[in-house]
């Protein structure tokens, strides 16, 4: 009689094999893995360590000193609310706002077009970060405002995208969880390709089952001892992505160098609006001086983001940063992991 298949948390719970580091690169699937109490079912020899996933964490400081620049100026900036508290050089944007600056909090991109719209005696820029989540939502708003002929409205860009991300990353853990979101969009493709390269990674889902299920894929795959892939997020993730949203980013924006908190300029990791759409491209609009943010060098967010250490290892973690008065952008955001470690571990300074 044959033994009865283990369940995902049984064969997870199981693992015996050589210690294991799983980075999740999703900021979104770290506060999933703590609200949901699944690290309480990880055996001692499996690590979970965070990644770069948060795209409001890896946005350069000098990016929220060059909005500050902008409201200074006159120009109205709309915004997603958690960049409004994120650190620049000196002050945030609340900061600014409370100063007299006109910050805006937006819910997308097309909010910001609604906005300008309305308020045509006014100059408005949207703060457009993230990854390829949500950058098909800030060209299809430079398209409405082309369409609409809206000339007061411009992005503000520090998308970024995570083919190249993932190369710097490399050997920084021995699995990588992929962010299901961005794989939505992107496909499978280039977690296929790393595996050639010796790299690891799980497509995982949020839910409970599908993250214990991935994580579990994860430690079984890894005893095998050969580098692999596996999409455990099919009912989202299909290996072509979504082509009509790759088509539109392709149409409105380009490559191009980005600089990475932590992780610092990665070649061709960012995307910028190309030269047909350089009008709506608020750096040129406004004449943007060069701006060089400056971090709290106390604060330890970019080794965080790397997989180096703990949110807690930080001494600033719990004590001077805490959610209330963020130091850094991993406090800030909802998808950070300070914020994670803050709210689900308690504020545990161990």
């Amino acid at each position: 009689m044959s033994e009865p298949r283990k369940t995902a948390a049984e064969l997870l719970a199981a693992y015996d094999g050589p210690p294991l580091r799983i980075m999740e690169v999703c900021g979104t699937h770290t506060h999933e893995i703590f609200r949901l109490g699944i690290r309480k079912l990880l055996p001692q020899n499996v690590d979970l360590i965070s990644g770069p996933g948060c795209p409001v964490c890896v946005t350069q400081v000098g990016f929220i000193d060059e909005a500050l620049w902008l409201a200074d100026h006159g120009v109205t900036i709309t915004t997603f609310g958690d960049l409004v508290r994120v650190p620049g050089t000196e002050r945030n944007l609340a900061d600014a706002r409370a100063q007299g600056g006109r910050v805006q909090v937006v819910y997308s991109p097309l909010d910001a077009v609604t906005y300008a719209r309305e308020h045509p005696q006014e100059q408005v820029a949207f703060l457009s970060v993230g990854f390829e989540t949500t950058v098909p939502a800030a060209c299809l708003a430079v398209e409405q405002a082309q369409i609409q002929g809206i000339d007061n409205f411009s992005l503000l860009t520090a998308n970024k995208t995570m083919p190249n991300a993932y190369q710097a990353l490399k050997g920084s853990a021995d699995v990588f969880l992929y962010p299901g979101h961005v794989h939505a969009i992107t496909g499978t493709g280039i977690c296929e390709d790393l595996v050639a390269e010796g790299v690891s990674g799980v497509l995982a889902g949020f839910t409970a089952k599908e993250l214990v299920t991935a994580l579990a894929v994860a430690v079984t795959k890894a005893r095998e001892g050969a580098p692999f892939f596996v999409n455990a997020y099919p009912r989202v993730v299909r290996p072509e992505g979504t082509p009509a949203a790759v088509t539109l980013m392709n149409k409105v924006m380009e490559p191009c160098d980005a600089e990475w908190r932590g992780l610092g300029t990665i070649p061709q990791s960012g995307l910028k609006l190309r030269e047909e759409y350089a009008g709506y491209d608020a750096r040129l609009r406004h004449g943007v001086p060069a701006i060089e943010g400056h971090a709290n060098p106390v604060c330890r967010c970019g080794d965080v983001l790397r997989g180096i250490c703990k949110p807690s290892d930080c001494p600033l973690f719990g004590r001077v940063c805490t959610p209330q008065h963020p130091v850094g952008a991993c406090m800030v955001s909802g998808e950070g992991a300070c914020s994670a470690y803050y709210q689900y571990d308690g504020g545990n300074l161990l």
